[in-house]
């Protein structure tokens, strides 16, 4: 609706102004909604303004620049290849290269007679699509995530309820079995049922907005989080039913009073995105953790600490810096602004990075589409470019898949443009049509990319008609049905020919991968702080680890998008490795950075570095327990970091081990 109604209003004006340029800020606000991709406004406004002053400068420069004829093909390929790299930098940045390449080729199109007809054109794309962002994040705000959000927080009441209910029938005496029976029925099975429900909301929000989503990253370590706390109570009622002495009931109980009013804290919190809420949570995490504990009852101790550090996870993701993998806690160094945009760059610039070669085969393809639309110039050639960068992916079978559906797609709106042409005759009813097209077409989005295209391809035949009135909209669906065939086989061939790559069972041999690169990282990280290692060795192993997220998150992109349920048990874990092994990253390089100048802790910190080896060796064989942690160091900040990155191993050894999964390949 919002999409809908920012183009709307720039048609209706073009009506009443009679100003042509007015349909070019049309198409820039529907491409600038389609460039959002959700998440914090402070997150989305640099990506939403850059989108509409590169979108400007393209239309302009690269306007004036067709009339150099072939000899503008060679910047055009250099350019795409920079859009096709930005998706080094996550899924929004991958979504503005990717609009912007649409603008790259439509700008290509058109040659612009003089400089003045070029900035006017320009203008009317700032205009449109600083209109759309004014709309999106003043007018209109959208909440994609609440409903994740509120699913997860879901799970913690629950949670809460469960303690409660298991608390109120320690306090009541002896225990039947029909009562922890009837509790065990009622609450546990509540408990299942929210976290199997969340575990869907979150995969769906997944693959609505990719893998590297951090927000969904957030909401499924939030909810790993949980599924753990409710094994951990799980294993209390064991000890209770096999040991019901009074010092382990009064100890249990009191945990059990303590926990409803922390998770009911962290809901709260979840649910309104507010971390003021949890100012005396980790007060109250401290308390629990530090509970005394009488002789007989020490068998309690590690189920409060499990549930304990799984609170710590939750909390520490509800607050504003816990978002995103390596943002600094308030107080704390963060990584320079320089090295975060410089870092994922350098570290794709590597044969094997996934990316680079995906921006080099789409740079070269390019050329031969340009060459056919530079040679037989005409109004609809766009489609043809438009097509073979869109439709090609880093991977064969996801590129054979975007085809078809994108050229099926386009026969489909083809035959449905043909028919509306039969009732909207005049520009007034097509200017109406338009509003419920972007409305069903957008809504279709996330769900079916054929019938997102199947209700666009009407939508751009009927602006283009607009647009260049006397043309037919038979003409104008069968030329766009044509070059849209013939950019799709340049996009398949493209991938045959340029290094293919195939996913039979990728995703395994990339988390192993992924887990190897980490922990070589983190073994070098810690001989940086023991001074066995020096800077360039932990750089590289960085840029490693970053190389092999790169490729797991690709690979967990396209398992997302298979059909068929055989495998989700073990994508859950694959999604949340991945998500911890980035945050585990970011606890490092800001502890590298906190440790700068420190005195080392050398015994400690090589008894840590044992751990860690040892600890990253059994994530890899879910059957084995992880060993204890060694001993906290005594400087504080250092403390918190190692143990932040142990709860990291925690969780993921947790999640492979529960769901079974085979790494090795």
């Amino acid at each position: 609706m919002r999409a809908a109604l920012s183009t709307a209003v720039l048609v209706g004006l073009n009506f009443w102004l009679h100003w042509p340029p007015m349909m070019e800020a049309a198409l820039a606000a529907l491409l600038t909604c389609l460039c959002d991709a959700g998440g914090p406004v402070s997150r989305r406004v640099p990506a939403l303004l850059g989108f509409a002053f590169i979108g400007a400068v393209f239309t302009a420069g690269f306007g004036l620049l067709r009339g150099l004829g072939y000899g503008v093909i060679p910047l055009a390929c250099a350019v795409l290849f920079a859009l096709c790299l930005v998706r080094v930098y996550g899924q929004a940045a991958q979504q503005v290269g990717n609009l912007l390449a649409v603008v790259l080729m439509l700008s290509l199109d058109r040659t612009q007679p003089d400089l003045r007809a070029a900035l006017t054109l320009a203008g009317a794309f700032a205009l449109g699509s600083l209109w759309a962002v004014f709309l999106t994040l003043v007018i209109w705000r959208l909440h994609p995530y609440r409903p994740v959000r509120r699913a997860v927080a879901d799970v913690y009441v629950a949670l809460a309820e469960l303690a409660e209910d298991l608390r109120r029938l320690l306090r009541a005496g002896a225990i039947e079995d029909a009562d922890f029976e009837r509790h065990s029925r009622t609450h546990r099975r509540r408990v299942r049922d929210s976290i199997e429900a969340a575990r869907a909301v979150v995969e769906d929000t997944l693959r609505q907005r990719g893998a590297a989503s951090a927000r969904a990253a957030q909401s499924l370590i939030r909810l790993e989080a949980a599924d753990q706390i409710f094994g951990a109570v799980i294993a209390l009622t064991g000890l209770l039913d096999a040991d019901d002495s009074a010092p382990l009931r009064a100890a249990a109980e009191r945990l059990l009073a303590q926990m409803p009013p922390l998770l009911d804290a962290l809901a709260r919190s979840i649910v309104a995105d507010d971390a003021r809420r949890l100012d005396r949570v980790e007060a109250g995490i401290e308390a629990m953790m530090a509970m005394p504990l009488a002789r007989e009852a020490a068998r309690l101790r590690p189920v409060v600490g499990a549930i304990g550090e799984r609170l710590r996870i939750a909390r520490t993701l509800s607050t504003p810096a816990g978002l995103l993998a390596g943002a600094s806690e308030a107080g704390r160094p963060r990584e320079p602004w320089r090295d975060r945009l410089a870092g994922p760059l350098r570290a794709n610039l590597d044969w094997q990075s996934t990316a680079l070669r995906h921006a080099l085969r789409a740079a070269t393809v390019l050329g031969p589409g340009l060459l056919i639309t530079f040679t037989w110039p005409g109004p609809y050639q766009h489609w043809l470019t438009i097509t073979t960068v869109l439709t090609m992916q880093p991977y064969y079978a996801t590129t054979l898949q975007r085809a078809f559906e994108r050229i099926g797609g386009t026969m489909l709106g083809g035959v449905l443009a043909a028919a509306l042409t039969l009732i909207c005759r005049t520009p007034a009813s097509i200017a109406i049509a338009l509003f419920p097209l972007a409305v069903i077409s957008l809504s279709l989005r996330a769900v079916s990319f054929a019938a997102f295209i199947t209700f666009i391809t009407p939508l751009i035949v009927l602006l283009s008609e607009l647009g260049r009135p006397g043309v037919s909209e038979l003409q104008i669906a069968a030329m766009r049905a044509l070059y849209t065939l013939i950019g799709g086989l340049l996009a398949v061939g493209g991938l045959l020919v340029l290094w293919p790559s195939w996913e039979p069972d990728r995703l395994p041999r990339e988390l192993h991968a992924a887990l190897d690169a980490h922990a070589r990282y983190l073994d070098r990280a810690l001989a940086l702080l023991l001074g066995e290692a020096d800077a360039a060795a932990v750089e590289r192993a960085r840029q490693a680890a970053g190389i092999a997220s790169n490729n797991l998150e690709a690979s967990l992109s396209r398992a997302l998008q298979e059909p068929g349920g055989r495998r989700r048990a073990w994508l859950q874990s694959a999604l949340l490795a991945d998500a911890a092994m980035r945050r585990m990253v970011g606890r490092l390089s800001a502890m590298l950075l906190e440790a700068a100048g420190a005195t080392p802790e050398p015994e400690s910190l090589r008894a840590w570095r044992d751990w860690s080896e040892m600890a990253m060796a059994r994530v890899e064989q879910p059957g084995e327990a992880l060993p204890p942690r060694p001993p906290a160091p005594q400087d504080a900040s250092l403390a918190d970091s190692l143990a932040r990155v142990a709860r990291q191993i925690e969780l993921m050894a947790g999640s492979l081990a529960r769901h079974g999964a085979v790494l090795r390949p």
